[in-house]
């Protein structure tokens, strides 16, 4: 039998707010993964390390976290107004299975400076020093996404005094717009609020009917109450990722979600949907402490708010879903907005298992239907490696 050596692909892994991903620039993959399909799923797996039934993807680049089970293919753009095209693949960690159905909104921060490091933005946008703005376009979901990336001396400036909550260290700041957040997802009819309602009843069996806020923006989410499902929104991991029956509840609410909101048009349909839509429970401000021992006071957030993400309560609050928090908190009326004390607001600080987030939003109600012209937050980014990956030639 003849033993093949593996090939190498240029890669770069990276840190994007509270997610790391390998990034690959689509011209250096191989042929046959330069193009969407089995070829391009079966490399990102097995650069990540999946399936793993083990669940720790100890032979790939994987972290067995849905934070960190992440690739980014970021490509020059031919759509005018655009620097870059951005597609993301969230990799099961278990299962053989790529889940492209939305972006990631951590990630988004790397995006910007590993592009600029690519030399896939033209240099004549690039200062040497101050702020390059790099507009990409987020193929996943068909949005525009302005990232503010600083330079210094030539450099994309990663060192910094910017602190993100869930991130050790700090680091510099990036700016990200994503404009026009609706997220325009098949059977929802790009529509902000799919159902046609800022809350719905929605009936889950066997844990009841639950009022629901279901928004796409940023992500399609569903937002719960979280008394209404016996929690405070004070939890953090161990509260919830080791409880079967809680894992299982939340994805039972995320299926006849997804099915309200037109994502799936049958309920079996949501175990090839993992990313998305996404599922958060809400609670008015309390003191709680956080994953890192550092004290939290009521008065340090709006709200707090806990999300599920591929199965699990993510440790921090996933980027995309943070859009979704801050579109739905300026929409008076709205599950989110309710639990940051109701009102027309611009910007919330929401609570979540790591610390605390700011993000704004602009929203404007134009002939009844509620617009929202960009969402805005601030991350951060950072090299970890960078060189080649190896794969198996087959």
């Amino acid at each position: 039998m003849a033993h093949l050596p593996q090939i190498k692909i240029p890669a770069t892994y990276i840190r994007g707010g509270t997610s790391k991903g390998v990034f690959f620039r689509l011209q250096d993959l191989p042929a046959a993964a330069q193009q969407p399909g089995e070829a391009r799923d079966r490399l990102l797996m097995r650069v990540i390390g999946s399936p793993d039934p083990y669940g720790k993807q100890i032979d790939g680049m994987g972290g067995a976290t849905s934070s960190t089970s992440k690739t980014v293919i970021v490509a020059k753009s031919s759509r005018p107004g655009h620097d870059v095209d951005y597609l993301f693949g969230q990799v099961a960690i278990e299962r053989a299975f790529v889940d492209w159905s939305g972006n990631c909104g951590n990630l988004s921060a790397a995006v910007g400076p590993f592009a600029i490091g690519a030399g896939l933005v033209d240099p004549d946008r690039v200062p040497d020093n101050g702020v390059a703005v790099v507009r990409i376009w987020q193929a996943n979901i068909g949005k525009t996404i302005i990232a503010h990336v600083p330079m210094t001396n030539g450099q994309v400036q990663e060192t910094g005094d910017f602190e993100l909550d869930g991130v050790t260290f700090p680091a510099a700041e990036v700016k990200l717009e994503f404009m026009d957040p609706a997220a325009e997802e098949e059977g929802a009819g790009g529509a902000m609020f799919p159902t046609g309602h800022l809350v719905d009843d929605l009936e889950v069996p066997g844990v009841g009917t639950l009022k629901a806020t279901m928004i796409n923006a940023g992500i399609p989410t569903i937002f719960v109450n979280a008394e209404a499902i016996g929690y405070t929104g004070t939890e953090l991991q161990d509260a919830i990722n080791g409880d079967a029956a809680a894992l299982k509840k939340f994805e039972t609410i995320r299926a006849y979600g997804a099915l309200r909101m037109g994502l799936i048009k049958q309920l079996d349909e949501i175990a090839t949907r993992q990313h998305t839509p996404k599922i958060a429970f809400v609670a008015k401000p309390q003191a709680y402490t956080s994953s890192s021992g550092k004290q939290v006071g009521a008065e340090d957030a709006d709200l707090l708010v806990r999300a599920m993400s591929m199965g699990k309560l993510h440790h921090a609050m996933m980027g995309t879903a943070a859009v979704a928090i801050g579109t739905a908190a300026a929409i008076p009326g709205t599950l989110v907005n309710l639990a940051a004390g109701g009102g027309e607001r611009n910007e919330v600080r929401f609570g979540h298992p790591s610390g605390t987030l700011r993000v704004g939003a602009e929203a404007s109600e134009e002939n009844g239907a509620w617009i929202v012209k960009k969402a805005i937050m601030s991350r951060s980014a950072r090299v970890l490696m960078e060189g080649w990956v190896r794969v198996p030639q087959d």
